[in-house]
């Protein structure tokens, strides 16, 4: 059985980030192009940075999922520039990602001459799980690099916050 495109970006979606499994590696915005043809599907990635750890697992995922939908060859690489962004991240996975219970990222402001700064502190993160603007930041860094613990001093449940990149 031959997978077409179509066919091969709705296997794509449903397979689960390793780090967040709410959100599809399409919904991340990490899966920057597919083309198929009648030998080969060929994927091209852009991790959320150079040194993510789940880079191999999710190569390795697209390839099985693919494979499993009936493609013979499977190719994945990964394309760096331009560096991934939060923006990215589809209004679904944002979604996915508050129900979960992480904050998702915040529009990131404009800047001069289209140069982006980080704010490593965003202003008044609502609790994802009582709506309270009563938060503080406990750690820059949760459970990955690319999040940061959060707790809520309404509820006084900790979350996390996905940090925008």
């Amino acid at each position: 059985m031959m997978l077409d495109e179509a066919a091969a970006w709705k296997v794509l979606d449903a397979i689960p980030d390793p780090e967040i499994p709410v959100i599809s590696v399409c919904d991340l915005g990490i899966v920057r192009e597919v083309r198929a043809d009648a030998d080969c599907i060929d994927v091209i990635v852009t991790p959320t940075y150079s040194g993510c750890p789940a880079t191999e697992t999710i190569e390795r995922s697209i390839r099985d999922g693919l494979q499993a939908a009936g493609a013979r060859q499977v190719n994945v690489s990964t394309r760096l520039s331009p560096p991934w962004s939060t923006d990215w991240i589809s209004a679904r996975g944002r979604e996915r990602l508050r129900e979960y219970g992480i904050v998702p990222p915040g529009e990131r402001e404009p800047h001069a001459a289209n140069v982006s700064t980080i704010r490593m502190v965003p202003r008044a993160l609502e609790c994802p799980r009582c709506g309270s603007r009563q938060t503080v930041r406990l750690s820059q860094f949760g459970s990955t690099a690319c999040k940061a613990l959060w707790r809520c001093e309404a509820c006084k449940e900790p979350f996390e916050y996905f940090k925008p990149i």
